[in-house]
């Protein structure tokens, strides 16, 4: 048993009014939440700061819930919901982000499950191959390493594993892409929120590394189902049109 939580937002930086982008006559927050209903689910919110998103919604019979403006991030969106839901701290969140519309059933189900087996872990995501240099390269794709069992020990903008001889055409074997899907513990996302930014949080701008800092233990495992990109600009939202018309 879990519950879906879709963070929404209305300010995007590189695509103004990110979720309410039409996507055949309907907006793109819209989309994220039918996919997320596709899945076992106990139960799919979407979470907002603004009221254009939630009049979007609710005539299509969404369960939105308005939070604070104030949040610093989608993960202290989710922990304002579990603690207006009276969630009790066992209780599994599936963090689905707003601008995932194409993102495999099979993954959500996944990384529910990936965090239910592993009683120790309070969080658990997903990774995938990286395919070529340049992607291995780019500091937008966030990279992890983890051990044989699946924990995960660090996440990086930066190309890790690196190559000791410094070999910058070659993409490591055992590369990896990490996937921002994530399932939390109740009881991670209230400490969490009184948790202090860590250091490498601040200097990769990544808040799974507060986690690591903290000694919470991540699991994470190749994703069942490649995913497809998300939104963050004019040519994702382009490319996903496209894709959906098919």
């Amino acid at each position: 048993m879990y519950h879906i939580v879709i963070p929404a937002r209305y300010s995007s930086t590189r695509l103004p009014a990110k979720a309410l982008a039409d996507i055949h006559g309907k907006p793109l927050i819209y989309w994220v939440w039918r996919q997320a209903l596709q899945s076992t689910a106990t139960s799919v919110t979407v979470a907002t700061d603004d009221e254009r998103i939630r009049e979007a919604l609710v005539d299509h019979g969404a369960d939105v819930m308005m939070t604070a403006a104030t949040h610093p991030s989608g993960t202290d969106r989710l922990a304002e919901v579990a603690a207006n839901k009276g969630w009790g701290d066992d209780c599994i969140v599936v963090n689905l982000q707003g601008d995932e519309p194409l993102m495999p059933v099979a993954n959500l189900e996944q990384v529910a499950s990936l965090l239910a087996e592993h009683s120790g872990a309070s969080i658990a995501t997903l990774c995938e191959a990286i395919g070529s240099i340049a992607e291995f390269n780019d500091p937008s794709v966030v990279k992890v390493v983890a051990d044989q069992a699946g924990r995960a020990h660090y996440f990086s903008r930066a190309p890790i594993p690196h190559t000791r001889d410094s070999i910058v055409n070659q993409v490591p074997s055992d590369a990896k892409r990490h996937i921002g899907l994530y399932a939390y513990r109740v009881s991670f996302l209230k400490e969490f929120t009184r948790s202090p930014v860590s250091p490498y949080e601040r200097l990769e701008s990544l808040e799974q590394l507060r986690a690591l800092y903290c000694g919470h233990e991540i699991r994470i495992a190749d994703a069942l189902e490649a995913v497809p990109p998300g939104v963050d600009t004019q040519v994702d939202l382009d490319a996903v049109r496209l894709m959906m018309a098919t």
